[in-house]
This record gives C-alpha cells, sequence and structure tokens, in this order.
C-alpha cells in the first residue's frame, strides 16, 4: 500500500510517498533503517562511526 505521509525528511519539509506492508505496517526508508542499527549497536557498546 502507498500512502502520503507529511513530515521532515532529509531536511525537507514536504509530503512524501510512504509504503505499508498488507500487515499495515510502515516500511522504514533505508536512512530510518540505518538509524535503528546505530543506536542497537550503540546499545552493544560499539560506535558505529567507528566501523569500516
Amino acid at each position: 500500500m502507498t500512502f502520503y505521509w507529511e513530515n521532515r525528511y532529509q531536511n525537507l519539509e514536504l509530503p512524501w510517498l510512504r509504503w505499508w506492508d498488507n500487515q499495515g505496517n510502515l516500511l522504514q526508508t533505508g536512512w530510518e533503517r540505518s538509524q535503528c542499527l546505530a543506536t542497537k549497536l550503540r546499545e552493544l557498546n560499539i560506535n558505529p562511526d567507528e566501523l569500516v
């Protein structure tokens, strides 16, 4: 499913096209997924900025 989503993304306040799965879960952008991963790494005392 596709819907418009109005919010700030990459420093732009615009309506964005977003996708949801059949269960109604919002599919994350690549940037959102990377932020979740960075948060989990920090919880494990791993600095994501030091990974190559």
